[in-house]
This record gives structure tokens, C-alpha cells and sequence, in this order.
């Protein structure tokens, strides 16, 4: 399909965002007609400051969550039968003249989602403390998803008309980042980056540092016990295991040698091996529930 015959719609999740908005609503309006913005629960006039400017707009009545406003636009763009999404976030930090570079590797047909990359191809001069945590979160994401990707907590991103109608969307916090990451990777649908340019003009985020990470680690954590159990809980199960049973057999070595037992040798060997023989067997369990659910489902 080509660019011009794709429908395009621009999903923007906004939370008080009076200020930000007008302006960038007015930009859009240029170059796309299809606008969506989620105002999830704002006190000031975001929804009505969109209704204006001609924005379809989905009204929370309270503030559920950055999680909530992405899946009302997931569903508001399926209903009017999106050909690609493209989430946008409202404080004035990305560029609208990125969309194009976001676009591109769905318009070209080598990629069903696309992220736009605070870290791929530019120096910027991102806040240290985001940088840290978002590169630590990033690295967690990659290890439950098994992702290769450099920014798992870009809101600037791009899908196709096949994530929109397969990735069904669960959590209402800022983990929603990393469910569909871990979703799509695991649906088989191909994953690209392209560098963006984000303006930090002061602190525009409204999401709190320490709570969005605190969300998104717990998120991570609750996908990988429920994609990944035999790793979540095998591997420390086995390592576990055999920590356990090298201090049986240093425990029976000493005891051969002066017949005393060492008792704390002894207690972290039989404690290890039995908590290694419970997550192996918590890993089992998870394993076949996670399995029998998905066959009933498909």
C-alpha cells in the first residue's frame, strides 16, 4: 500500500496538557486530518481546547493512567480502521517533523512497529537521571522480551493495521511501554527503530520518575512470569540448585575428614536445594497453566 493511500491517525494521550496542546494540534492539522487525543481525566481544557481544533477526542472521566489513554486510542484507531497509529505524546518534547522518519519502515513494508529512538544516531542532552533509567529499564525489557532494542520507553512510536487488530492490551500504567513490546516480539511481528530528536525545555514530563519506573519494573516482571516462567524461575531454580548442592558435598567432605558437621555449610546447602527445588517446580507449574490457557484461547 502505498503512503498516499494509507489512512494515518495520530494518537495522542494527554493529561492536562492545556498548555501544549493548541500548538500542537495546530502543526498536525497540516500535514494529517486523522487525530486522535485520549484526555484521561485532565482538570484544566485539553478536551475541549482538542474538540476544536477538530480532534476526535475520548474523554476519561478520571485519570486511569497513561496504560488506559494508549488502549482507548488503540481501540478508538481500529474502530475507524487505521491503516497505521502513530502515538504522539502532548507536552511539546517530540517533533512533529519525526513522523515522517517513524512512518517510513511501515511505508516500506520492513517493519509492523516502529520506535523512535532517543539513543540511536544522536548525542542529546537527555536529563542524567532519565537516561540511567531508561537505559536500565530498557535492559530489562530486552532480557524478558528478548528485544534488541535501545529505547523501550518511547512514546513516540508507530504501528501497522496488524498490531492494531492482534495485540490486545491489558495494563493501565506507564508498563503499558513494555507490553507491547513483549506482546509484539512474541506475536512475531517485526520491531524497528529510527532516531528521533526529543526537546527537554525544562521539566515537561507529567509522569513522576520514580513512580514510572517503579510502574514499569513491576510491569516487566508480571509479562516475564507469564511469558517467561522456565527463565523467570528455571534459571535461579537451577543455580539455586547447584549452589545448594555444592555445599552438601563441602558439608559431607568436612564431615569425612573430621567427622564434625559444619552446621552453617550444611544449612545453606539443604536451604539452597530447597529453594531451588521449589522454584524449579514453581517454574513447571506456571509452564503448564500458561500453556493450557493459551490452548483453550487459540
Amino acid at each position: 500500500m502505498k503512503i498516499l493511500d494509507m489512512k494515518i491517525v495520530v494518537g495522542i494521550p494527554a493529561y492536562n496538557e492545556g498548555k501544549n496542546i493548541a500548538e500542537i494540534l495546530v502543526e498536525l492539522k497540516k500535514l494529517y486530518q486523522n487525530i486522535i487525543v485520549c484526555d484521561d481525566g485532565s482538570k484544566d481544557l485539553t478536551a475541549e481546547i482538542a474538540e476544536g481544533l477538530g480532534a476526535i477526542v475520548i474523554k476519561h472521566d478520571r485519570n486511569l493512567g497513561y496504560g488506559s489513554a494508549i488502549k482507548s486510542i488503540f481501540l478508538k484507531a481500529e474502530e475507524i480502521k487505521a491503516d497505521v497509529l502513530i502515538t504522539f505524546d502532548a507536552d511539546g518534547q517530540h517533533r512533529i517533523k519525526d513522523i515522517g522518519n517513524v512512518l517510513e519502515p511501515i511505508k516500506e513494508n520492513i517493519a509492523d512497529m516502529v520506535i523512535g529512538s532517543r539513543f540511536l544516531d544522536n548525542i542529546q542532552d537527555i536529563p542524567k537521571y532519565r537516561k540511567v533509567g531508561i537505559k536500565a529499564i530498557t535492559g530489562l525489557t530486552n532480557i524478558s522480551g528478548g528485544t534488541k532494542i535501545t529505547d523501550s520507553q518511547s512514546g513516540f512510536r508507530a504501528y501497522n493495521k496488524k498490531i492494531l487488530e492482534n495485540i490486545k492490551l491489558t495494563e493501565s500504567g506507564m508498563g503499558i511501554s513494555t507490553e507491547i513490546l513483549i506482546k509484539t516480539q512474541k506475536a512475531g511481528f517485526r520491531i524497528s527503530e529510527v532516531p528521533i530528536t526529543v526537546l527537554y525545555n525544562g521539566d515537561t514530563s507529567t509522569h513522576n520518575p520514580v513512580s514510572h519506573g517503579i510502574s514499569v519494573i513491576f510491569s516487566t516482571i508480571k509479562f516475564t512470569f507469564i511469558e517467561r516462567p522456565l527463565t523467570f524461575y528455571g534459571i535461579p531454580g537451577i543455580i539455586l540448585f547447584s549452589i545448594g548442592l555444592f555445599f552438601i558435598v563441602w558439608t559431607l567432605q568436612i564431615f569425612s575428614e573430621t567427622r564434625q558437621i559444619t552446621t552453617n555449610i550444611a544449612l545453606i546447602g539443604i536451604g539452597s536445594v530447597m529453594i531451588g527445588i521449589l522454584f524449579l517446580m514453581t517454574s513447571t507449574i506456571l509452564y503448564t497453566v500458561v500453556s493450557v490457557v493459551r490452548e483453550k484461547r487459540n
